[in-house]
Order: C-alpha cells, then structure tokens, then sequence
C-alpha cells in the first residue's frame, strides 16, 4: 500500500493547502485545549457568529443562482448536489429533506456524495480525489440542460465536486460552485461561483465547523427559496407538506387553520374531500370549491395556490 508521502500528488497537495484560508493555522488558539470547557464554548459561539455575515456578501451571487435554478425546475428540471466528506453529506441531508417537506419526488433533488451511501456515517476520503466517480454519478442519473449540478467544497479544490462541476457544465446542465476560499476552482468552474470565505477555523483544517455551517445555510437558501418560487408556499406555509406521520398530520391541520380561519370541523371536512391535501383543502375552502375543482386549479396553475385562488372566480 502506498503511503501518503509516497504519492506522487502528495506534496503538491500539501503545498495547495497551505495557501487555504480555511486551512489556516491559528497561533493565538494553539494553547485551546487547556482553556476551561465554558471559554472554549464561547470562543467556537463567537466564530460561528460570523458565519451570517460572510453568507450576506454573496446575497446577490446566490439570488441569481436560486432565480436560475427556479427557472430550470419550472421546466422540468433537477437540483443535483455533490461533493465530499461532510460538503457531500450536507448536500444529501439538504436533498432528503425535500420530499417531506415541500412533497418533491425524490428525484427532483438529489444529493451525490464521494463514495456513494456508505460514506454517509463511515468516512471514504480517498473517493474525493476521483472526478471520474462524479461524473458516473452524473450520468446514471441520466443528466440533462434543465438539470443544475451544485458542487459543494469547503476547500473549492475537490476533484469530485470540480469534476461535477466540469462533467455538468459540458453537458448543458446549470451549474453552480459553492466553495470556503476565496479564487477556488471550483468557482471558476461554474456558471455561479458562490465563495462564502468564513476565514480559519478554530481547530485548524476542520471544515465541519464554520465552512460547514456556512454550506449548510447557503444549502437551506437554494432549496427552499427556489421551492418558494416554484409556489411549494403559500406566504410562509409549507402548503406542499406531506403528512406521513402524525407530527405531519397535525401540522397539516395547523396549516390549513392559520391559512384559511377555518374552524376544526370545516378544516376535517376540507381535508377528507381532498384527501388529505393541504394545498387543495385550502383552496376548497378559501375559493369555496369542491374537492375535484380544487384539483383541476391546481394543476392548470402549475400547483400554485395564489394563482389557482385567482381563478376561483371563473371557476364557480
């Protein structure tokens, strides 16, 4: 087995992550594990404090991304992340958290990670170095020009989330970069370089902590304001919700009430004449039509609830 001074890329790496502020080494902190367990809490709160605002400067980038990718899903359209280690992980989570919380198909957004299921709760680090993976991950899926491939890197330099990068845009697809450091690769890959630079972490090269929290936020903006824009909302209410536990199930009810005014029995009534659908239940009772009306508004108005109740006044 090959050792990793052994390898030939070994010291070109060594030299590439030096020059990472993420990687940076902090001299001020290195005497941080004798300090008292309340001092080290406040100091990681105090670095996590900054996170919001490194993610502020790249507002207007990451609008654009999310009106480009809203676009792209209109027409059919999939969110696509990948990327490595923990970048990877929260792609997955972000994409897993899709179909309970706006009823997407599983397959509208889809999380890669270096190394396939498995890497999921065991670490595959040398699976990050390959962008030949990514891009068979790509194309089982059966990549298309409606589709958006977001590569997540804290360091911007991960062959697998570049490499998905690169594959998705020579193939059609939107493609956006998401990366911790400032003129990164992965950046300069993509359609939409988003570089949210947190700066050095409190132990040095661990980009679970700020760089993850900053993905993590930057992650949740992507999907929920394009889900926003697709109509999966009606104000802040998850309308598109799916009810498949009883947590679900009351907050279903407790959505359609805060929407509507309704009362208990007229909400029931709503809800066992659309079976159970949030969107339609509101819709029967605020544009005060049936079940089956409901249903055929939505569909014609792409399943978008302010402009289904616009046309409630044709329709009766």
């Amino acid at each position: 087995m090959t050792s990793p001074a052994a390898s030939p890329n070994y010291r070109d790496v060594q030299t590439e992550l030096e020059t990472l502020t993420t990687e940076a080494f902090r001299p001020e902190l290195a005497e941080v594990d004798r300090l008292p367990t309340l001092e080290i809490a406040k100091l990681m709160n105090g670095e996590d404090a900054t996170v919001a605002g490194a993610v502020a400067v790249r507002l207007p980038l990451i609008a654009a991304a999310i009106d480009d990718v809203a676009d792209r899903m209109a027409r059919g359209g999939r969110l696509v992340y990948a990327g490595a280690g923990t970048a990877g992980r929260l792609g997955v989570l972000d994409a897993s958290e899709c179909p309970p919380t706006f009823n997407t198909d599983p397959s509208q957004v889809v999380g890669l990670i270096a190394g396939g299921p498995e890497a999921l709760a065991t670490s595959v680090e040398d699976a990050e170095d390959s962008r030949e993976l990514a891009a068979r991950a790509l194309d089982a899926l059966g990549l298309t020009a409606t589709d958006t491939v977001v590569g997540v890197s804290a360091s911007g330099r991960t062959p697998y989330a570049v490499g998905a990068v690169e594959h998705a845009r020579a193939r059609g697809a939107l493609t956006i970069g998401l990366a911790c450091n400032a003129r990164s690769a992965l950046a300069a890959a993509a359609d939409h370089g988003i570089e949210v630079v947190v700066g050095p972490e409190l132990l040095t090269g661990s980009t679970r902590l700020k760089a993850g929290t900053a993905q993590k936020l930057v992650l949740n903006m992507l999907s929920t304001i394009t889900m926003i824009r697709l109509g999966k909302t009606y104000g802040n209410l998850m309308v598109d919700v799916r009810a498949s536990n009883e947590k679900l199930r009351a907050r279903s009810r407790r959505i359609v009430a805060l929407a509507t005014g309704a009362s208990d029995e007229e909400i029931e009534r709503a809800l066992a004449a659309t079976d159970g659908e949030v969107k339609n239940a509101i819709l029967t009772l605020l544009g005060d039509v049936d079940g089956p009306t409901a249903a055929r508004l939505l569909e014609e108005n792409g399943g978008r609830l302010r402009a289904a109740l616009a046309a409630t006044a044709t329709a009766r």
